[in-house]
């Protein structure tokens, strides 16, 4: 009899099973994700999602201003976005997927116009 990977119980069954359990199975190869550096994608698809997690919390209106170092401090990155709209006047908002976000200077602070996605951007 072996014993499992996971919790090193004797393990019942086929004599090349591995695991005594789905959750044992599981649990181990989380652990083992964990040891390993989270790849490119992994690490810009986490980013993307926080970004818009936070685009959203601090737009509940559609249109908003909050200041450049508030978001910042809670984790929002500018350098990772889904896309872009430019409006009439030149001014480029860039979007995790469906918020957007401008930088402007407001009485010399750096501050982010917040929108969200409308269909006339199309």
């Amino acid at each position: 009899m072996t014993k499992c990977l996971y919790c090193k119980t004797k393990i019942k069954g086929r004599s090349d099973k591995k695991f005594c359990t789905p959750y044992c199975k599981s649990s181990f190869h989380y652990q083992e994700s964990l040891k390993v550096e989270a790849s490119f994608f992994n690490r810009v698809d986490k980013q993307l999602k926080l970004n818009r997690k936070l685009l959203k919390s601090y737009n509940k209106a559609g249109k908003s201003i909050v200041r450049k170092t508030t978001i910042l401090k809670d984790g929002f990155s500018p350098k990772y976005f889904t896309h872009y709209w430019k409006n009439k006047e030149g001014d480029v908002y860039l979007f995790c997927y469906e918020y957007g976000f401008l930088e402007k200077i407001d009485n010399g602070k750096p501050k982010y116009i917040l929108v969200t996605w409308q269909a006339y951007m199309e």
